[in-house]
């Protein structure tokens, strides 16, 4: 797993791709093309050929295929509308129906033609810009006005002037420079500080190459067919072997541009990132300061350039200045992360023992946390007989906590984005005697079915499994399996989805990373898009529309084929509706879950809004309303356990000892051991 990995521009759907929006003009200077060369031709027949012959989703390169490429690549581009006219979109329409008789001849005319005038249309925007903070400053807004700005132009029409592009800007600078008065900034600050944003993304126009444009167009040519399917040019090629052997020093976060802004898609398990505690997937950088130096604003900056920011030795520190997309006014907030590799060791799984009152009895119920599914396949090549890995802690672990007789044990894969398919497969079998464990198709229809072949079980008591919708690919197999066994019951948040396999080529420039199988369970439905449903669902706090499988373009859809012959061993699915009912009558009374739901409606509140107010006075009224309903929130929680209540939120710092810090973790083991319950009633009835 990456230390780093690194995302690219607006393609919503992806991890690990990269793409530039810059271009290379100066103002008064006539705009230098980016041209296809020859070796840029063979590259795109060959990656064409490619995912034609060997993808898992065939595509036919056609009329259809062609008018849908075009319209991603002119959202890829462009997608808040703010840059190119109407007029420029007509005559792109030359293009819709031509565009896949061109990939097939390797002509990349067309592809650059666009991308040159959509370069054209930045310069001419980011110049009037420029002009306008230049002449009248961050003083020229009347921030009395009510006026909105609209958040998300996915719906918008193509602007039919000029004009109509600068009234657009200048509500999206006046929103820029409210942010920074609210946050207490001086006007003659905030002007400087804009000034040289925009700045710097007009030089920066300057650095775009064949190569940028050409990664650019053959990511949206690759990504139709799934997005998981991605072209790495050459740069980028080294960046990804790099990241895959895990050499590289960072903050341990995968990360993904979304328009302007820097996204987190997630955290490396483990990693400096993940052990602050401070950061969330869906969260946006904004700025970046190496110790004590001043932050620098990166807003509007390449990918690339904010990865080179961030990264650095061992040891040192980097800040993150942090905008939060659920924040109801897009405060910002600044944190500081030690920069580390992420080691084996610190993903290594690790247990601990829970002692809880349920139903009046005193009950230990034993955790496993498996932050990754890991092996450590170099010591085990050497032969060395004490080669870590997840199956092998896990199993030490498990006898240690039947030592401590445990009445149950819970495997946590929240968070946990998957790993070697092979420990998922040992894993499973820990807890069944033998059996086949997922099938796995490729394009050609065979499927290949992994088992567990060892009689030998680990464990053999009450067992639950913990899921959200960060946990994917092998921590969904594994869920998958214990699920269709009906081994242990499976708890939490509808999973990523993601149930499809990758293999590297290698390409004239650069390799491509294309799909070519899926995953399916032994039940024969496949993990791809839905994930696994758990038999017991908790609130989520995660923006299900932006992340997970079915959040992406053009993923590959759930589907399902035959099933194997296996016996289940287990009747947790003959409780469920007893076990649900006894959760949800314990919730409605917890504390713990009617705060976390009250969040949850509080969000969703701020992601529906489509707009935000420009006028100041609304704007604090709306951050004093939603620091005020925190505050009240967080003390009905505090009184309804009996804990003192709060004076400000600044108090929220330092944590009580006695507030659990996991509630969810606390239900889970409530509703095994109500499993436990049950399942031993209907024992003694038999």
């Amino acid at each position: 797993m990456a230390i780093f990995s690194i995302c690219r521009d607006r393609i919503r759907a992806a991890t690990l791709a990269l793409m530039t929006i810059t271009l290379f003009c100066n103002p008064g200077y006539a705009i230098i093309p980016v041209q296809g060369n020859d070796d840029l031709k063979q590259t795109s027949i060959e990656i064409v050929n490619q995912l034609k012959l060997n993808h898992y989703r065939y595509i036919s390169i056609d009329n259809d295929f062609s008018s849908q490429l075009l319209d991603k690549y002119l959202d890829q581009l462009d997608p808040g509308k703010a840059y190119l006219l109407n007029q420029d979109i007509k005559e792109f329409q030359n293009y819709r129906y031509s565009l896949d008789n061109a990939l097939n001849k390797g002509n990349l005319e067309p592809a650059f033609v666009i991308f040159n005038r959509y370069q054209q249309r930045v310069e001419e925007r980011l110049n009037w810009v420029i002009n306008q903070l230049s002449e009248n400053g961050a003083s020229q807004f009347d921030f009395s006005r009510d006026e909105t700005l609209e958040l998300d132009r996915e719906q918008a029409s193509w602007a039919d002037s000029p004009r109509s592009l600068e009234q657009l800007w200048s509500k999206r600078i006046k929103n820029a420079v409210l942010n920074l008065k609210l946050a207490d900034k001086p006007l003659e600050d905030i002007t400087e500080l804009l000034l040289k944003r925009y700045k710097n993304q007009l030089n920066r126009l300057n650095q775009t190459n064949n190569e940028d444009a050409f990664q650019l167009y053959m990511n949206i040519v690759a990504k139709s067919y799934d997005p998981h399917t991605e072209y790495f040019a050459p740069r980028r090629s080294e960046n990804f072997n790099i990241n895959m052997s895990l050499s590289l020093e960072g903050i341990g976060a995968v990360l993904q541009s979304d328009q302007e802004f820097t996204k987190i898609v997630r955290l490396v398990p483990g990693g400096p990132a993940d052990l602050t505690k401070e950061l969330k997937p869906a969260d946006r950088i904004i700025g970046v300061a190496q110790d004590d130096k001043p932050m620098v604003d990166v807003v509007g900056w390449r990918l690339d350039e904010v990865v080179d920011l961030i990264r650095g030795p061992k040891g040192t520190t980097v800040r993150l200045e942090l905008m939060s997309k659920d924040s109801e006014n897009q405060q910002s907030r600044e944190i500081s992360i030690v920069r580390n590799k992420v080691l084996l060791e610190e993903q290594a799984a690790q247990k601990k023992v829970l002692e809880i009152d349920s139903n009046g009895e005193q009950i230990k119920i034993g955790v496993i946390d498996i932050p990754t599914f890991y092996a450590d396949f170099a010591a085990y090549q050497a032969g060395d007989p004490n080669y870590k890995s997840s199956t092998r802690d896990v199993k030490r672990l498990l006898k240690e906590l039947e030592q401590e007789k445990v009445d149950g044990v819970i495997i946590d894969l929240r968070n946990n984005g998957g790993g070697s398919l092979g420990e998922a497969n040992a894993l499973t079998g820990l807890f069944i005697k033998t059996g086949q464990t997922v099938q796995v198709k490729n394009a050609r229809d065979q499927v290949k079915i992994l088992k567990d072949g060892d009689p030998e079980v680990a464990y053999d008591g009450p067992l639950a499994v913990m899921v959200n919708r960060l946990s994917a690919s092998a921590s969904e197999i594994f869920a998958g399996a214990i699920q269709d066994y009906q081994r242990g019951l499976i708890i939490g948040g509808q999973t990523f989805g993601k149930g499809t396999v990758q293999t590297l080529s290698p390409l004239k420039q650069g390799q491509l990373k294309i799909t070519q199988a899926k995953f399916y369970r032994i039940s024969g439905e496949s993990t791809q898009h839905k994930g696994v449903v758990p038999d017991v669902q908790l609130p989520t706090i995660i923006d299900v529309n932006e992340i997970g499988e079915d959040a992406l373009k053009d993923a590959l859809p759930w589907d399902s084929i035959r099933p194997v012959l296996f016996k289940k061993v287990g009747n947790t699915q003959l409780l469920l509706d007893e076990i649900r009912g006894l959760h949800l009558a314990r919730v409605q009374r917890s504390p713990d879950f009617l705060y976390r739901i009250s969040q949850i409606e509080r969000v969703e509140k701020i992601r529906s809004k489509t707009t935000i107010s420009l006028n100041e006075l609304a704007r604090i009224k709306e951050q004093t309303e939603s620091k005020q309903w925190r505050l009240d929130t967080e003390n009905k929680r505090r009184l309804a356990k009996g804990l003192e209540p709060i004076n400000s939120l600044d108090d929220l710092e330092e944590p009580e000892e006695d507030d659990p810090a996991d509630p969810y973790l606390i239900e889970s083991s409530h509703i095994l051991h109500d499993y436990i319950t049950l399942n031993n009633r209907q024992i003694a009835r038999h």
